[in-house]
C-alpha cells in the first residue's frame, strides 16, 4: 500500500495527465533512452546484491566491523546499492507523476493516462514498438490491449527487452 491507502499496483484513479496518442508518441525517443539505463541500473543492482550476499556467506557479520578486510569493500557496495536504488525509484516516481506507469521493466512494457471514448484508458507501448498504438482499460491489462484506430503494429519478437 502506498501513503494513500492504494495498493501499489493499483491505477491511480487521479492521473496526475491524461495523454494524447500524439503528446505520447512525441516522448517515445526519451523514453527510449530512459528504459535501457533502468534496466542497466536492475542488473547491476542484481550485481551488487550477489556480491554482497557472497561477502555475509563467506565472512558472516563480521564484514560490518570496522577493522576487517573487507569492510571497505562492503561499504562501497551498500553504497552502491542505496545509490542505484534512489536513482531507480526517482526515476520510476517522476514518470508515475507525468502519467506514466512502468508495467514490465524487463521487456520496457509502459502504460500512459488517457481519455478513449469518454473513458480513462491506459495507451499501451511496449518497447521496440514504433509508436503507441494500443489502449486498454485501467485494469484490463496488456492481454487485454485493443488496436487504436488506423494503429497498432506490434514489437518485433525478441528475446529481451530493452537494454
Amino acid at each position: 500500500m502506498d501513503r494513500t491507502g492504494r495498493a501499489r499496483d493499483a491505477p491511480r484513479t487521479d492521473p496526475p495527465h491524461l495523454w494524447t496518442v500524439d503528446e505520447a508518441n512525441a516522448r517515445l525517443p526519451a523514453l527510449g533512452e530512459l528504459l535501457p539505463r533502468l534496466r542497466g541500473w536492475v542488473s547491476r543492482l542484481g550485481e551488487v546484491h550477489t556480491e554482497v550476499e557472497r561477502l555475509g556467506e563467506f565472512w558472516g557479520p563480521e564484514v560490518d566491523s570496522l577493522d576487517h578486510v573487507d569492510h571497505e569493500i562492503k561499504l562501497r557496495l551498500d553504497t552502491e546499492w542505496k545509490n542505484l536504488t534512489r536513482r531507480l525509484e526517482e526515476s520510476l516516481a517522476a514518470l508515475r507523476s507525468e502519467g506514466i506507469e512502468v508495467k514490465n521493466l524487463e521487456t520496457g512494457l509502459l502504460d500512459f493516462y488517457a481519455l478513449h471514448d469518454g473513458e480513462v484508458v491506459f495507451l499501451c507501448w511496449q518497447y521496440g514498438e514504433e509508436e503507441v498504438g494500443f489502449y486498454h482499460t485501467l485494469t484490463g491489462g496488456f492481454a487485454n490491449r485493443r488496436p487504436l484506430a488506423g494503429r497498432g503494429r506490434p514489437a518485433p519478437a525478441r528475446s529481451r527487452g530493452p537494454g
